[in-house]
């Protein structure tokens, strides 16, 4: 019975040996020359200078809201692109599906709307 876990071992202890070999050389072969200026931290080009805690502009958060949204809109359109001669070739769904994308597409559209008239788009 053991016989039958030995693959799923040799298969655990090769990927922890590839995980962790790229880490080890880089930690024998890299050059180590420490300084102060490759320990600061680095913001943009310049030093920080406010604190670490400061609440950010909502704008970042719809933004990367959007992005996302966005985001999964291409994740949902490629598997659609790529069966749409399966979808077009069968008669039962051939109206069907491509009126359920126009009507996925017209709900992004419309939010897309909306954020740019409320000006979530807009920078100062």
């Amino acid at each position: 019975m053991l016989e039958n876990y030995f693959p799923v071992l040799v298969f655990i202890i090769v990927g922890i040996v590839f995980g962790c070999m790229p880490m080890v050389l880089g930690w024998l072969l890299a050059p180590h020359r420490p300084n102060a200026e490759k320990g600061s931290a680095y913001e943009c080009g310049f030093e920080a200078f406010e604190e670490a805690r400061l609440k950010f502009d909502v704008r970042y958060y719809l933004i990367a809201i959007i992005f996302i949204l966005f985001d999964l809109e291409i994740a949902f359109l490629f598997p659609w692109a790529a069966i749409f001669k399966e979808i077009v070739g069968t008669p039962g769904v051939k109206l069907f599906g491509f009126v359920e994308m126009l009507v996925f597409l017209g709900i992004l559209l419309i939010g897309y709307v909306y954020a740019w008239a409320k000006g979530a788009l807009d920078w100062e």
